[in-house]
């Protein structure tokens, strides 16, 4: 069952339900009943004879607009039967079928005709109100249309990215970069992600309340896909294991570079990355960084180095002799001016040992803290291997219709792909693989795969720990960034942080493309500003020429 014809199901059980439940009501105004049950026009009503923008009907059932609009029109229709009390309109927002319903069967429920000449001064004052609220209610549909549809904001919270992408950049997205996904889980709350609000450490991660209705879904599809992600692109995507939502386009973001796409062979070799046997190509924004231990014979001034090098995420250990400090995301350029401090004894690059599994890291988790920031399996993809952050692969990249062997040493590297991004039933018993009841020594792929990995590669959890990231999970693309403030979160397991100080020089500047010098878009905030505040003006514009009609 594809997408459209999931919705276009729900749109007719939605349909019928207002129908049931307000058919009377539209007879009383003076239509014929089973209008109330025609998607769209039933609506189309409501706002006609409500005195409202009756091409508002058109975003009835759109996902995630539609029930913020709907929410809207059926407090309309319940204050045109004179339904307007605090409670009464509360009633209506959250149990909108069942009230209106009660009204509907009530024999006393009549048009409420209200001629604003004969208005008293309360009645005045509420009308205020409700035009406010009108006002506000469709400031945060016009919002969350763009944020939903065509772009949304981005932080980046860690320095997996650095120096490309900053800690503490704010990004806009595109999302028709690689064709737009359509909306997966229709009800929800306009701006969030996954959940309502965080319970803390403490807490479970799966009872935080959700900010979407995970029991309406609709399949996954793709609109005007153009291109797919190429290698060297920055990508926005889904996390792929995010065990805490089961909606795809629900699951955490994560913006990570793609060095190899469907079909490549990826390896690393003492920390460089190779793509098809050659070395990576690095482009004019990037800068090859590593992790650098530095044995001195005296602490450091860390606060000092930040303010000159603004990314410096750092462990400090006192030894007998000074102390050591562990540096992730030196260029060799910075690593050599530390080496000039007088404090400096020694600095080398840590590169992990030949054929030690990253699960091994576990047990050096006191001396290496950040890896408590490792996906919570503590180990490389796939789990099997004796590999590491800089000693991976060779790894193929699965590639749609590519038909891989099946058994006990090649199910680590292709259980997930089967179970949970195909949908698969998975059963691995008495040394047999069987999937949906029945052995399988082989398995087609059925979508495309990529692997995302941080330019900052010593700090950052990407698909050499979490795997091959599904086509399905893609967003888009960053376009700029809009804001860039330093010192605004803290990364790498640092006790240090940065002043903060706004990035002026980063502000509305491209960000994917590659470039050492990019190009502005100071343009697009001074139109995003006109959008923003044209928006009441064409309003009012709309209702005047209808109020003369």
């Amino acid at each position: 069952m594809n997408y459209f014809l999931t919705y276009f199901i729900y749109v007719l059980i939605l349909s019928v339900i207002m129908g049931i439940s307000t058919w009377k009501l539209f007879k009383k105004m003076g239509y014929n009943p089973l209008f109330a049950f025609v998607p769209f026009y039933n609506y189309f009503i409501i706002l006609k004879e409500t005195q409202h923008s009756k091409w508002w009907a058109a975003l009835s059932y759109i996902p995630i607009i539609g029930p913020i609009m709907m929410t809207a029109f059926h407090v309309f229709l319940m204050k045109h039967f004179g339904k307007k009390s605090f409670v009464q309109v509360l009633l209506t927002i959250f149990l909108p079928f069942i009230y209106m319903a009660v009204v509907n069967y009530s024999k006393d429920t009549e048009v409420e005709v209200a001629d604003d000449l004969y208005l008293t001064e309360d009645e005045l004052v509420a009308k205020e109100k409700d035009t406010f609220a009108g006002s506000i209610t469709f400031a945060v549909v016009f919002a969350t249309i763009i944020h939903v549809f065509f772009t949304q904001p981005f932080g980046i919270p860690t320095g997996s990215m650095e120096r490309t992408l900053l800690v503490g950049d704010f990004l806009f997205v595109n999302k028709w970069t690689y064709g737009f996904r359509m909306p997966m889980r229709p009800v929800a709350l306009p701006f969030l992600q996954g959940t309502i609000m965080d319970t803390g450490e403490k807490g479970n991660p799966k009872d935080d309340p959700k900010s979407y209705v995970d029991a309406i879904k609709l399949p996954y599809t793709r609109l005007l896909q153009l291109k797919k992600p190429q290698k060297n692109d920055i990508v926005v995507f889904n996390y792929p294991q995010d065990s805490v939502h089961v909606a795809i386009d629900r699951k955490d973001p994560y913006v990570k570079r793609c060095v190899a796409v469907a079909g490549d062979v990826l390896e690393m070799k003492a920390g460089r990355l190779f793509i098809n046997g050659k070395p990576e190509q690095i482009l004019g924004d990037q800068q090859m960084q590593h992790k650098f231990i530095a044995t001195t014979g005296s602490q450091l001034d860390i606060p000092a180095l930040y303010k000159i090098y603004g990314f410096l995420p750092v462990q400090e250990r006192q030894t007998q002799t000074g102390f050591e400090y562990d540096f992730q995301g030196l260029t060799d350029k910075t690593a050599k001016e530390i080496k000039e401090l007088p404090q400096i004894i020694e600095i080398k690059e840590h590169i992990w040992d030949k054929d030690v599994a990253a699960v091994q890291f576990k047990a050096n988790a006191a001396r290496d803290a950040y890896t408590k920031n490792i996906d919570s399996t503590q180990s490389i993809f796939p789990v099997n291997k004796k590999w590491n952050q800089d000693w991976y692969g060779p790894l193929r990249i699965p590639k749609k219709g590519d038909v891989v062997n099946l058994n006990q040493e090649t199910l680590p590297e292709y259980q997930w792909i089967i179970s949970e991004y195909e949908h698969h039933h998975l059963e691995n018993k008495n040394g047999k693989i069987f999937i949906d009841g029945k052995e399988a020594t082989q398995y087609t792929i059925q979508q495309d795969y990529y692997m995302m990995i941080g330019d900052n590669r010593d700090a950052s959890l990407d698909a050499r720990f979490f795997g091959f990231v599904p086509e399905e999970n893609i967003v888009g693309s960053p376009m700029f960034t809009w804001m860039s403030v330093q010192g605004l979160f803290t990364d790498g397991g640092s006790t240090y942080q940065a002043d903060k100080k706004v990035r002026w020089d980063r502000m509305f500047k491209a960000t994917n493309t590659g470039e050492l010098h990019k190009t502005s878009y100071w343009w697009v905030a001074a139109l995003i500003l006109i959008l923003f505040f044209g928006w009441d003006f064409i309003m009012k514009l709309f209702k005047k020429k209808e109020e003369e009609i």
